[in-house]
């Protein structure tokens, strides 16, 4: 029922780093050294900057867990313009349409990029720099982004909804493959299966996969994909076909939203333009729109 555009897309890791001036600007990689002053910069959006931020607060700037590179534009000042995440997924802040091309030149020479995300404009305006080195997309879509905020309308408690176990893996797999499949149009599960189950085993373990299971069936879930002190990311959504149009969902989403919102500002969370049964779901449950994305799913090589 949303987005899964962070969450699963297999890479072939290279972590390599360069640097490459542009105007008046210099690119350079980002080390752990430069984590304060990343976060500083990242923090004057928060809710715009979960996935690039949320990566930093869990893994740091080095990190083979990030699947790809931080870079950052200066100005002639040596002041932050803009900062990029680019391998697996290529995610970037900035307001700067010079940083924007310069992240795209660099982007250009990453051949195991399999995702680009951001705000409609932005990523309009980076494709169109980024697709000047002969690269086409395989899938496209506009998603909007919600967020939740207090206050959230007590509802009735969902007794089973839980943090999952290890042990629940084989629920949870099949679930958000399928998820994944019906966004990115690959199936992660034959792409890559055994790192498509490490992450998840990952998630798990770091107490960020929210499950309810009744009489061995997965009646819901939802993966915390990304999380800084002021904002949280969710993506995989999902509610049994079966199970749906009873206010199970609603109910869960309230119910973790309450838990989460006790040390967190917002919950947001993507979803495709064209699911208006999602928008209305999301809507029930407390969220408001608050902007517009763009997911460009890019041709692999290999």
């Amino acid at each position: 029922m949303t987005s899964t555009a962070l969450q699963d897309q297999p890479s072939r890791v290279a972590l390599e780093t360069f640097s490459v001036a542009e105007s008046s600007l210099t690119v350079e990689s980002l080390t752990d050294e430069h984590k304060a002053e990343t976060l500083a910069f990242l923090s004057a959006r928060p809710l715009h900057t979960v996935f690039l931020a949320g990566f930093i607060h869990d893994y740091g700037l080095e990190s083979q867990m990030n699947r790809g590179v931080f870079y950052a534009c200066r100005n002639s000042q040596g002041d932050i313009e803009g900062v990029a995440m680019i391998g697996n997924v290529i995610l970037f802040e900035t307001e700067s349409p010079a940083a924007l091309k310069t992240f795209s030149r660099v982007a250009q020479d990453c051949n195991f990029a399999r995702v680009i995300l951001g705000e409609q404009k932005k990523v309009e305006q980076f494709w169109r720099h980024y697709s000047g080195g002969g690269q086409s997309p395989r899938r496209r879509h506009r998603q909007l982004l919600f967020e939740q905020r207090w206050p959230i309308e007590a509802r009735e408690l969902v007794v089973g909804l839980r943090r999952a176990m290890p042990a629940d893996l084989s629920l949870i797999l099949p679930v958000n493959d399928e998820l994944v499949f019906e966004e990115s149009g690959e199936h992660p599960m034959k792409i890559d299966p055994a790192g498509f189950e490490r992450r998840w085993l990952h998630r798990i373990e770091q107490g960020r996969v929210l499950i309810w299971i009744k009489n061995g069936r997965l009646i819901f879930n939802v993966g915390i994909i990304c999380e800084t002190p002021d904002v949280v990311y969710i993506e995989g959504v999902y509610v049994h076909p079966e199970e749906r149009g009873k206010g199970y969902g609603v109910r869960c989403l309230s119910q973790i939203g309450r838990s989460l919102l006790k040390r967190d500002q917002s919950v947001c969370l993507l979803a495709n333009e064209n699911n208006s049964k999602a928008h209305t779901f999301y809507r029930t449950a407390g969220y408001r729109l608050r902007g517009y994305y763009d997911t460009i799913f890019l041709n692999r090589e290999n």
